[in-house]
């Protein structure tokens, strides 16, 4: 999964940073994101798009990251925030967070999907490239991790939304506590599902 950064590094880079995120599809919560820096011929045993992956094994992959990678980068943007934004731009605004939280700054961009940030950096977008590129994979495992986390501390605040089993999605567990109990600050009022969750 590392010729896409072989081949960067070829042309004369050296700290590439593999650019994912979690939860733009949920009815509440942050969109989370992360970058990921990770250095040459690194071994990731059980590393791949976090999707794929058990919570067990993400959260191990998420501690050999902690430890094998040359720097990581998490940024947020929260519900109300994805609301003056829109979905879209508040992913490419959580990537762009990402790469700012890197201490060692990043000389070239490699992003799941389809769309570059407003950063004057190099960058490359690869389709499904958390399927493809290591470090996007990397990154893929840091952002669930980490929304996850955020997700079940959330549910502590919340307990009535049983935020720590759905995350935030559509359930219809979660579409009937919306109907039981109404909005809480942490739904993403634009989202169109928030207002008829009988839609799902």
């Amino acid at each position: 999964m590392e010729p896409f950064e072989k081949e960067i590094r070829a042309r004369g880079f050296h700290w590439i940073a593999g650019l994912d995120e979690a939860g733009r599809g949920p009815l509440a919560g942050p969109v989370v994101a992360a970058a990921v820096i990770l250095p040459p011929g690194v071994r990731l045993l059980g590393v791949d798009d976090s999707k794929k992956l058990s919570p067990k094994k993400r959260e191990a992959g998420f501690a050999l990251l902690q430890e094998k990678a040359s720097a990581i980068g998490v940024g947020f943007v929260e519900a109300s925030e994805i609301d003056i934004l829109n979905i879209h731009r508040a992913t490419l605004k959580a990537m762009e967070r990402a790469v700012a939280d890197l201490l060692c700054p990043p000389d070239f961009l490699l992003i799941d999907g389809v769309h570059t940030v407003s950063l004057p950096l190099p960058q490359q977008t690869i389709v499904k490239g958390d399927q493809k590129c290591l470090s996007i994979a990397a990154a893929s495992i840091v952002a669930k991790v980490t929304r996850d986390r955020i997700m079940i501390a959330y549910h502590r605040e919340y307990p009535e939304y049983n935020f720590a089993c759905h995350k935030g999605y559509g359930t219809k567990e979660h579409l009937q506590a919306i109907e039981k109990f109404g909005r809480c600050p942490l739904h993403r009022q634009s989202f169109r599902r928030i207002y008829q969750p009988s839609l799902l």
